[in-house]
């Protein structure tokens, strides 16, 4: 388990293979509010505190099959392509 407060602003936010999703804005409650450049609608999106599986260094990785919000990271950037 880990520890909310390790969690910062700026961290990479990866799922459960590595690809990136994210980037933290920063934790409200039981969320992770990602920023929105990261977003291919310019919203904020959040990822609960339970999707989390470990902090490894600055990059927060997400458990398999944590639900993920359409158009963010990877998804992202190949529907801009």
């Amino acid at each position: 388990m880990f520890e909310k407060l390790r969690i910062k602003e700026h961290m990479e936010v990866a799922n459960c293979e590595g690809l990136h999703v994210g980037t933290v804005d920063e934790v409200k409650d039981d969320a992770i509010k990602l920023t929105k450049s990261d977003s291919s609608d310019d919203m904020h999106h959040f990822l609960s505190l339970d999707d989390v599986e470990k902090i490894d260094d600055n990059r927060i990785y997400l458990k398999e099959g944590a639900r993920i919000p359409e158009g963010l990271g990877t998804k992202a950037v190949m529907e801009d392509a």
